[in-house]
């Protein structure tokens, strides 16, 4: 069992800030998905979080809202899908918090900027040599 989880990118976070809820799994299961609560959702209040700074804070509210939540009812068993949960949150967490690489401004080269007006040219060729001929008084 999980003791927290460490989004990539980002701080520990202990399961007693998620609240885990465990409820009947929907689905086909037979007499087992009737009786047991196996399925989990992971539920995470960004805002009543100690482990996070303020700068992560709004940068995973900005994007996934200030309550993040994900459910897992794949296994049979309650625990697996309790770890499933928290890996899926771990890793929606993870896609919040990462810093997106700025973009380096580059400029066409000399050969491809020849190679785009030589199209250009070939092309407007193609077209003139459609036209109807001109009437020539």
């Amino acid at each position: 069992m999980k003791t927290g989880i460490r989004p990539r990118g980002g701080p520990f976070i202990p399961v007693g800030e998620i609240t885990l809820r465990a409820s009947r799994s929907s689905g086909p299961g037979g007499q087992h998905a009737n009786v047991t609560a196996s399925r989990i959702e992971a539920v995470f209040r960004v805002d009543d979080s100690l482990s996070l700074s303020e700068n992560e804070k709004t940068r995973i509210v900005r994007k996934l809202g200030p309550v993040v939540t994900a459910v897992s009812q794949d296994a049979r068993s309650q625990t697996r899908n309790r770890d499933l949960a928290l890996e899926r949150l771990e890793s929606k967490l993870a896609e919040a918090l990462a810093v997106p690489r700025r973009r380096k401004a580059t400029r066409p080269t000399r050969a491809s900027m020849t190679k785009r007006l030589a199209s250009k040219r070939h092309r407007s060729e193609t077209k003139r040599t459609r036209r109807r001929p001109d009437v020539e008084d």
